[in-house]
């Protein structure tokens, strides 16, 4: 197992994108293993390799590692974006919970029923606008540096970055209240391993769209 790291999901975003975007900013290449049938699915759930019986799943350093917060854990230490001491990595570790709790009321939007999400979409820029983006916005404020944490990238900023994006597929001009937060976008965008992830033919995933809804529906039984 060793190489490259090996990425075994579906084709679309979902749990596994975070780790694409983290692995990317890293400068590191990877693999990708397409979950793209119910049979595929069952295949590695029968070959035991999966712990819990679910994906993500990720070959990395002669490990099969699942629990996407493990794996971006991982990941994010072995590559230095994950603070230089413990207080630190206590506040990458807070910033990353809410962009996560963000993200994931956007992941799930596309397989909400029609007539609850565009109740939903609106929950989504209201927390996005009222609960998440002025922390963010305060932080820079308040130390006036470039990153969230000790000045230096870190795992925080890929992932609020990736949240920030998802929320302008939302509502485009999302951040039209937080100057600091569109300078951060910019920066972060510009880094070379990021932007090179952000431009056409890279391994990032398009938004769900309702055909990907029914393969992932399909593959997971729900």
């Amino acid at each position: 197992m060793a190489g490259k790291p090996k990425l075994h999901y579906t084709k679309g975003r979902g749990k596994m994108e975070s780790i694409r975007w983290l692995l990317a900013a890293a400068g590191v290449e990877f693999e990708e293993e397409f979950i793209e049938t119910k049979e595929d699915l069952e295949r590695l759930r029968n070959d035991g390799v999966l712990l819990f019986q679910q994906v993500p799943m990720v070959e990395i350093d002669g490990m099969r590692m699942v629990q996407t917060r493990a794996i971006l854990s991982y990941i994010a230490a072995k590559y230095n974006l994950y603070g230089k001491d413990l207080k630190e990595r206590a506040w990458i570790d807070m910033y990353v919970e809410g962009t996560t709790d963000l993200m994931g009321m956007i992941m799930y939007l596309p397989f909400q029923p029609a007539d609850t999400k565009e109740k939903n979409l609106a929950l989504i820029i209201e927390r996005a606008t009222t609960r998440y983006f002025p922390v963010y916005e305060k932080a820079l404020k308040d130390h006036g540096q470039d990153y969230l944490v000790g000045n230096k990238l870190s795992w925080a900023d890929v992932h609020l970055l990736e949240a920030i994006l998802m929320a302008e597929e939302c509502k485009p001009d999302v951040l039209s209240a937080f100057p600091l937060l569109q300078a951060f976008k910019g920066r972060i965008s510009n880094i070379p391993t990021i932007k090179k992830f952000l431009q056409p033919g890279s391994q990032r995933k398009p938004p769900t769209d309702e055909k990907f809804v029914a393969v992932v529906r399909k593959i997971f039984n729900i």
